[in-house]
């Protein structure tokens, strides 16, 4: 009967043992709030320190309607992102573009035909999910995998509008959607927004699903995360009079946008 009792300790202690190893492997799980934390943290860095920077910008956008055959365009362009300051010496970033071709050829205008232009993923797109943005969005935090470490963190969030509110509100229709992120860096590599009644153009509205994917990009020594692949959709009307608009922007070769200058001595300065 001893013998018996002192096996059963010494399981318990085993199992106690292998319980307490167990729990000290685990990492701790973060709270939603610890990681608009971070978010907020990551955002308020970018609004410091992010430069203004130029890349390639290619565009595939397609319009398809019932009874007409499918439009595509393909845009290339120089994409600009460009930190301004203002009167009150607050910075903003604002986006711009330079069209270089249009289907292979030289672009004969700076404006892209149809409702699929989007502007705003480089200077906001990451705000959505913050602390900023908390009177403004409904947030939570969809069960955290334990035995996953490595994958995302996933973010839900739905629009919260009130006549209180909505001035300060980066998403001023009533939206829904979902931000991926990294446990290593904290940093938001996907994010998904559903917009089921969107003002496409004047006048018509419908439903827009967009999608940002994010990536680490070096500038100046410094790591930014920056869009890597924009898509967009939106569909209005119904049966025959269906119209369908869809986009997919990809961006590469990012730099810093910057002037460098240099004073030739005396012996080198050009003679008239």
């Amino acid at each position: 009967m001893g013998s018996r009792t002192s096996s059963t300790a010494i399981a318990l202690v085993t199992f106690l043992g292998f319980s307490s190893a167990l729990c000290a492997q685990r990492p701790k799980m973060p709270t939603l709030n610890e990681i608009l934390e971070r978010l907020q943290a990551n955002l308020n860095h970018n609004d410091a320190h992010l430069p203004s920077l130029f890349c390639n910008e290619h565009v595939v956008s397609s319009r398809m309607e019932p009874g007409l055959p499918d439009e595509s365009t393909i845009t290339d362009s120089v994409f600009l992102l460009k930190r301004t300051r203002e009167p009150d010496h607050t910075t903003t970033l604002a986006e711009t573009r330079e069209i270089k071709t249009v289907d292979g050829k030289p672009a004969t205008a700076q404006h892209m035909e149809g409702p699929t232009l989007l502007s705003g993923a480089f200077e906001g797109g990451l705000a959505v999910v913050s602390l900023n943005q908390t009177a403004c969005m409904a947030y939570t935090l969809q069960r955290i995998n334990r035995n996953g470490p490595s994958k995302p963190y996933i973010v839900r969030f739905a629009s919260v509008l009130a006549p209180r509110n909505s001035a300060d509100c980066l998403l001023r229709e009533e939206s829904k959607g979902r931000a991926f992120v990294d446990p290593a860096s904290m940093q938001v590599t996907h994010l998904e927004i559903t917009t089921p009644r969107h003002t496409i153009t004047f006048g018509v509205i419908g439903k827009r699903k967009l999608a940002v994917d994010y990536a680490p990009v070096l500038l100046g020594g410094e790591t930014f995360w920056l869009p890597t692949v924009i898509t967009m959709r939106t569909t209005s009307g119904f049966g025959f009079h269906r119209i369908v608009w869809s986009l997919r922007a990809t961006y590469r070769n990012y730099h810093r946008l910057e002037v460098t200058s240099r004073i030739l001595p005396g012996s080198e300065a050009l003679v008239p």
